[in-house]
């Protein structure tokens, strides 16, 4: 992304601590990007425990600047619990969780059909072999957006009455029997993945708590700045940001001035969508869907 829409540039030196929440699994370059930006402490917030080496590495090179709090980010105010200068979310799966084969995030590679970020909990294998054929369906379209959904969802439920799904490359073959690869084009796995995934770890749900959670911790010229993925995420962030940034009351223009009510927003302002340049996604093609977007409180 251009500086502009770099989370460290957008995070401003300060005493006083800067959140960065779901992303211990970044880049060790990331992390050192915003502690070298903003003259900040950054604490961190996963709920994945297979990060903790990494947190291990940062603690060592930043001492009392940096502190690894595990949990999820929906969970973000009572984790914090107090003034935050900025807030920085980096949502869904990272690029360490993708290439665990063995976690099953991926259907690029053949494993056991789990997808938890916490390691606990239900997984993906659970609710693909136990979740009723139409709620199946709606699942896969309303997480997937996927148009082809009761199709998958009637395969799926055919193959689960001779033998349980339980690995990555099981469910993959049968959703190439629904929708065929086609040379060059997303693969036909990816949209019920992203579905299975969000389901699992409850994706939307922590979104919408983690950024009322932010706006409460932030300080007043705060910045929540939200990187996501898909869709469904930015159509969350943009949605809180402009519901909660302007005049939220519609007054009649026929009403004295003296009863129009005052500006009740908690933002001052929000940011338009921030693509990543050229030059980063060929450097990380994976970034290639991201979307940044910030907010300043009032």
């Amino acid at each position: 992304m251009q500086n502009a829409g770099r989370p460290e540039v957008l995070l401003s030196p300060s005493a006083i601590p800067c959140v960065s929440a779901g992303t211990a699994a970044m880049s060790l370059n990331d992390k050192l990007n915003i502690l070298k930006a903003a003259d900040c402490k950054v604490i961190a917030i996963d709920r994945d425990p297979t990060v903790l080496p990494r947190t291990e590495e940062l603690k060592a090179l930043y001492g009392s600047r940096f502190e690894f709090r595990r949990g999820q980010f929906g969970d973000i105010k009572a984790l914090i619990n107090q003034p935050v200068n900025g807030v920085v979310f980096d949502i869904g799966v990272s690029s360490m969780q993708l290439d665990q084969a063995e976690r099953g995030f991926s259907f690029s590679k053949d494993a056991p059909l789990d997808m938890r970020m916490s390691c606990d909990g239900a997984t993906a294998a659970e609710i693909v072999n136990e979740t009723p054929e139409k709620e199946l369906a709606d699942l896969i379209y309303k997480y997937g957006e996927e148009r082809k959904s009761r199709q998958i969802a009637a395969k799926i439920a055919a193959y689960r009455k001779n033998k349980e799904i339980s690995t990555t490359k099981e469910l993959a073959e049968i959703i190439y029997t629904v929708i065929h690869k086609t040379p060059n084009g997303i693969d036909p796995a990816t949209r019920t993945f992203q579905a299975l995934r969000i389901a699992v770890n409850n994706e939307l749900g922590e979104l919408e708590n983690g950024l009322r959670g932010a706006v409460d911790l932030a300080v007043s010229g705060g910045r929540i700045v939200v990187v996501s993925f898909h869709s469904l995420e930015d159509r969350i962030v943009k949605t809180f940001f402009k519901e909660n940034t302007g005049k939220n009351v519609h007054v009649s223009r026929y009403l004295p001035d003296n009863n129009i009510q005052q500006d009740n927003s908690i933002l001052a302002s929000c940011s338009k969508a921030v693509a990543p340049s050229q030059n980063e996604t060929e450097v990380n093609s994976r970034s290639r869907s991201a979307k940044l977007r910030y907010a300043v409180k009032r």
